[in-house]
């Protein structure tokens, strides 16, 4: 891969084998935030686990106390009145057959949908359109749900889901580089304390075997798993 200069110049401050507390690497990785835009935090755990067996494949939802640094648009397909509800939380969009539409013609310009389980039944038959694009809604990740109101507000202040891919990896953003360094750490304390607790019964040896985080543009820096994992 072709890097540039700046991400060259970057590069010689990581040593892509040290293993760093959570501080440290969140000091190193705001260090290495250069671009010419506001960079996100990603982190990136490697699990010891078989995505292909339906009771490993990890997934789940975590508030960060200090959100993600960016607006999240919610779209809530329900019949009325929750969509009156999810408008009054702060849904941007909230209704159903005219979105389901919109959603068959090729709109998804959201970040996150949530759904009413009376109208899974519709939206199930989109899953083709949604599905690869990770806005399915999930009763297991909360976005299924009668609690329209509450779960509106739970995204749109820093909830996130997460679920691994078939290489076993879970990606997340923790938040921005412009985060002070505290709050950083906070988002990615909670973060892996809610992967440490939805670990499988069946996951067998060495659940959470990596953990690198890194911004947009930077190189990625490691987290010793022995200083979080207990």
């Amino acid at each position: 891969m072709k890097r540039s200069k700046r991400y060259k110049a970057v590069a010689t401050k990581v040593n892509a084998t040290e293993m760093l507390t959570v501080e440290k690497a969140v000091q190193k990785v705001k260090e290495t935030a250069t671009a010419k835009f506001v960079e996100s935090v990603d982190i990136a755990v490697r699990l010891g686990v078989d995505p292909k067996k339906a009771d490993q494949a990890v997934r789940g939802t975590v508030s960060l106390p200090h959100g993600i640094g960016k607006e999240v648009r919610v779209l809530v397909i329900a019949k009325p009145p929750k969509d009156e509800e999810a408008k009054a939380a702060g849904a941007d969009h909230a209704g159903f057959q005219d979105y389901l539409d919109k959603i068959k013609a090729g709109w998804a310009d959201v970040d996150v949908i949530i759904a009413t389980p009376d109208v899974m039944g519709e939206l199930g038959k989109l899953g083709k359109v949604l599905g690869p694009r990770g806005l399915m809604p999930n009763p297991k990740s909360g976005t299924v749900t009668t609690e329209i109101g509450k779960t509106v507000k739970e995204v749109k202040a820093g909830k996130i889901e997460f679920r691994v891919d078939k290489a076993g990896i879970l990606h997340a953003t923790v938040g921005k580089a412009n985060f002070e360094k505290e709050k950083l750490v906070d988002n990615i304390n909670a973060f892996l304390g809610t992967v440490a607790r939805v670990k499988p019964s069946s996951a067998k040896g060495q659940y959470i075997k990596s953990i690198a985080l890194s911004t947009t543009m930077g190189p990625s820096v490691m987290i010793d798993r022995a200083a979080v994992v207990h």
